[in-house]
């Protein structure tokens, strides 16, 4: 199959997690992650799993299931129009957004890989979003992603790691407590599957999110941070989004963000749902916010 969904995450995905954490103190160049995730893309583009270098013990996981890799989404080719990709040389590891959208069965994939310094995969994740999963829409993600800006930043208006990270976190913990203030800059717009918020206001702040029914406790947070670009990528657990699971620990889902200047200026998302919309109907504008829908109704709700 090319494509698993799953309810839990097995154990060997959360340990996957924590060597992650504990292996990415090596660093290594751009020159090699930029290798490897070409390397990746042309791997799913031609659907030959075999082409990423992976080292003998590596793990892979697809939708937070561990399985073969050539089992998964990179057993059969996809027609990519579009990738994006991050490197992190300081945790020697990667992210990749790929588009599918004029492929036959369409596909949004996010992808983070964490590597030797020699440029083999110790540790592979994704992110697969196809049909039924939340806001999906290849082509109108496609549509946006590939107008946005995310060029190199000069050195001297660079970001830190950790005011990258803190950023993106605060966006996270507000889903938490929404009295916690969030650095989102002007403009700023979220892309959540097909539905960008920027339709609405395209030179104005269209990133900050009321309330959910709930607090939520985001967990299992794995980071790809590029200083060059401003941007991180997070893996992690959205809980009471998919009305067809229990609410904690929740689905899959990755955010990457573009920060500048401390302040958020994209956020993409993209999250797996085990029911056709997560059970929460179609999406109209993005999941909460002052000026948007109202948030998708709770579990049982007519």
């Amino acid at each position: 199959m090319r494509r698993i969904k799953v309810i839990m995450m097995s154990c060997s995905i959360v340990l996957a997690g924590v060597a992650f954490a504990a292996n990415a103190s090596a660093q290594c160049s751009r020159e090699t992650l930029q290798k490897l995730a070409d390397t990746y893309v042309k791997a799913q583009t031609a659907g030959t799993a075999g082409m990423v270098p992976m080292e003998k013990s590596a793990s892979y996981a697809e939708n937070d299931k561990a399985m073969d890799v050539t089992k998964g989404v990179l057993a059969g080719p996809l027609k990519v129009d579009f990738t994006r990709s991050f490197y992190d040389t300081t945790q020697c590891a990667t992210f990749t957004e790929l588009e599918g959208a004029s492929d036959p069965n369409p596909y949004v994939i996010h992808t983070r890989m964490e590597a030797t310094k020699d440029g083999k995969v110790s540790t592979m994740e994704s992110v697969v979003t196809h049909a039924g999963d939340w806001s999906f829409g290849a082509a109108g993600h496609l549509a946006v992603t590939r107008t946005e800006k995310w060029d190199e930043i000069p050195m001297d208006k660079r970001d830190t790691r950790a005011a990258i990270q803190a950023a993106a976190d605060a966006y996270l913990n507000n889903w938490g407590d929404p009295t916690l203030p969030v650095p989102h800059g002007t403009p700023c717009s979220r892309l959540e599957g097909r539905t960008s918020t920027a339709a609405r206001n395209p030179d104005g702040q269209a990133c900050t999110m009321g309330a959910f029914p709930q607090k939520l406790n985001v967990t299992h947070r794995r980071y790809v941070i590029d200083e060059t670009v401003g941007a991180v990528s997070i893996f992690h657990n959205f809980p009471w989004i998919d009305s067809g699971i229990p609410t904690d620990p929740g689905t899959p889902a990755s955010q990457t963000f573009r920060v500048e200047g401390g302040k958020n200026r994209y956020i993409h998302e993209v999250t797996v749902c085990t029911t056709p919309g997560c059970g929460r109907g179609a999406p109209r504008g993005g999941q909460r916010g002052p000026g948007g829908p109202a948030a998708p109704a709770a579990p049982g709700a007519k």
